[in-house]
C-alpha cells in the first residue's frame, strides 16, 4: 500500500474550520517518480497511489475519500491521474463536488465546485473522453507491435523487476551470503537483474 504522507502544512490545518488542499498522486508502477506531478503546490495532505487507475478501488485513493471534508479541495495533476474513462471520472468529480468539495486540475486548468455551468461540464466530458480515446490508440498500437515482434520471433514479454521495496533484502541476502542465482529464480528476474540492484 502507497504511504500516506504531509508535504508541507499550512494554517488551515490549525483552525477548526475545514478549508484544506488535499492532493492525489498516481503512478502505473513502484518504479514511477511521482515527486513532479503536484510539485510548487501548497498541500495539507498528499495521498499517493502507486499502481493503474483500471478502476476507483485504489488504498490511497480510497483513504483521500475519507479524509476529505466539505470546503476542502481536491488537486490532481491531471485528468487521467484521477481516472482512465470518463464515467468513473465524471462520477468522481460528482460525488466530490456534491459534498461540498472542489476539484482542481492543474494541467487542464479546470476547477469544479458543484455549481459548474453547463460548458464546464461539456468540456470536462469532451476532455475525459479524449484521454480515454488515446489510451485506447496506445494500447492499440502496443498490440499490434506485439503481434508483429511475436510474428518476428523477437518478442519476449515484459522484463520483470522487483519492487523497490524489496531490493533492499536481495542486497541484505547477497551480504549474508545467498547465492545470486537462488535468488534471481525466487523472484523471477535474471542473476545480471540481480547484480544491478547489488550495485545500485
Amino acid at each position: 500500500m502507497a504511504k500516506t504522507k504531509t508535504i508541507k502544512t499550512t494554517e488551515a490545518t490549525k483552525t477548526a474550520g475545514r478549508d484544506h488542499k488535499v492532493g492525489y498522486i498516481r503512478v502505473s508502477s513502484v518504479d514511477q517518480n511521482t515527486d513532479r506531478q503536484l510539485e510548487g503546490i501548497t498541500l495539507d495532505k498528499v495521498f499517493e497511489d502507486k499502481c493503474s487507475a483500471k478502476d476507483t478501488h485504489r488504498p490511497e485513493l480510497q483513504a483521500l475519500f475519507g479524509y476529505v471534508r466539505e470546503g476542502d479541495t481536491v488537486i490532481v495533476h491531471s485528468l487521467d491521474r484521477l481516472a482512465r474513462n470518463l464515467d468513473d471520472l465524471r462520477r468522481m468529480v460528482n460525488d466530490l463536488t456534491g459534498q461540498g468539495i472542489k476539484v482542481q486540475f492543474i494541467k487542464e486548468n479546470m476547477m469544479f465546485n458543484g455549481d459548474d455551468s453547463s460548458m464546464s461540464k461539456l468540456l470536462l466530458s469532451i476532455m475525459g473522453a479524449f484521454a480515454e480515446f488515446e489510451r485506447s490508440l496506445i494500447r492499440e498500437r502496443q498490440r499490434e507491435g506485439i503481434a508483429i515482434a511475436k510474428a518476428k520471433g523477437k518478442y519476449r514479454g515484459r522484463k520483470k523487476t522487483v519492487p523497490a521495496d524489496r531490493r533492499e533484502e536481495i542486497k541484505q541476502r547477497v551480504a549474508a551470503g545467498e547465492k545470486q542465482t537462488a535468488l534471481a529464480k525466487e523472484f523471477g528476474v535474471s542473476r545480471e537483474t540481480i547484480r544491478q540492484y547489488i550495485m545500485s
